[in-house]
């Protein structure tokens, strides 16, 4: 979530009837993604009402990806259920999601949008286009019109863990483990409040990553693209050569014009591809964690009772990273917790 604090207590009483009706224990991972709002405020005050409920903090705005893969790696449950804050995808689902995946022994059951009317034209153009195009680059094993709405199991939570990207894209590399998976289809719902967080900029940005963290194809539309220059080249050099054997040659400025546009675009376009790879690979190389941890309520609640500070004044909960493959103290607090 991030700024939902028009949206939050809506949220709050929806998911909290859905699982309270499950008859089974739950936690509730509420992930604020650096909000400059009320959001912090008013989970601090559900908590007070909600014993389930978890709250962990980042120190910035990550990003939607980084936000939900902070909430995947920290979350205890045999299954770990994402979902926005903003009630478009309805939390009621998520009892069919756990129902299937255990009638049918499945490690992923993912949300799918099989009516998207109350998106506008524009958004169902532009998600239809990149859910066919990521078909075509990574496989139809990438399910149409599924977002982030999923359920995953605890192993497929833990392989997720040990893959050495900093950077996901949860709705390509889930379908890429290859676990047994399911569907489950609902109505696209009204965001229930506020305005939408995922504004144009952010869905190019999103495409973008997704394309370039999960295919060589851009790499290759460049090396044809090239290809396709030096034969044009070369075909107007012999036809420039003909025309000089018959004696027909005029200034040919205009001609020589557009190739030179022609070249220019194509060496920029190649360099911007390639530019786009080097970025990723320079980001790798640095290591730095998709996220920061400022507070976890679970971890502060811990940590007092040994006898340690709180996450406000300084303690452990204010140093973890993400992904979280090291052994901080997150980790070895999530280690104590399987032990008992």
């Amino acid at each position: 979530m991030f700024n939902e604090e028009s949206v939050l207590p809506l949220l709050a009483d929806r998911l909290r009837r859905v699982l309270d009706d499950l008859g089974e224990p739950y936690e509730v991972v509420a992930v604020d993604d650096g909000s400059s709002d009320a959001t912090p405020a008013i989970l601090a005050g559900l908590r007070t009402q909600w014993p389930q409920l978890r709250v962990i903090r980042l120190r910035r705005n990550s990003g939607h990806q980084a936000a939900l893969v902070a909430g995947l790696f920290r979350a205890d449950g045999d299954f770990v259920a994402s979902i926005d804050a903003d009630l478009q995808d309805p939390p009621e689902v998520i009892v069919d999601m756990l129902r299937l995946a255990r009638t049918e022994s499945l490690d992923i059951v993912y949300g799918v949008r099989s009516d998207r009317s109350t998106d506008s034209v524009f958004k169902r153009w532009t998600a239809g286009g990149y859910y066919r195009m990521m078909r075509r680059l990574a496989g139809n094993s990438i399910p149409a019109q599924a977002g982030d709405f999923r359920l995953l199991s605890r192993s497929t939570v833990e392989a997720l863990r040990g893959l050495p990207e900093q950077r996901l894209v949860l709705r390509l590399v889930v379908p890429w483990l290859g676990f047994p998976s399911g569907e489950v289809g609902y109505v696209r719902q009204e965001r229930a409040a506020g305005s939408t967080k995922y504004p144009l900029s952010r869905m190019i940005r999103l495409a973008t990553d997704s394309v370039t963290s999960f295919s060589a194809a851009p790499l290759r539309l460049a090396t044809w693209l090239g290809a396709f220059g030096v034969v044009l080249c070369g075909l107007l050099l012999v036809a420039a050569f003909v025309a000089y054997l018959l004696d027909a040659t005029v200034a040919g400025w205009a001609s020589l014009y557009v190739v030179v546009l022609f070249l220019g675009a194509v060496q920029l376009l190649c360099l911007g591809l390639l530019g786009e790879y080097v970025a990723r690979i320079y980001t790798a190389v640095q290591g730095r964690p998709a996220y920061f941890i400022a507070a976890d309520s679970a971890e502060a609640v811990e940590f007092s009772r040994h006898g340690g500070g709180s996450a406000s004044t300084g303690g452990r909960t204010g140093t973890l990273t993400g992904p979280e493959k090291s052994l901080d103290p997150a980790t070895t607090a999530a280690a104590s917790r399987a032990d008992r």
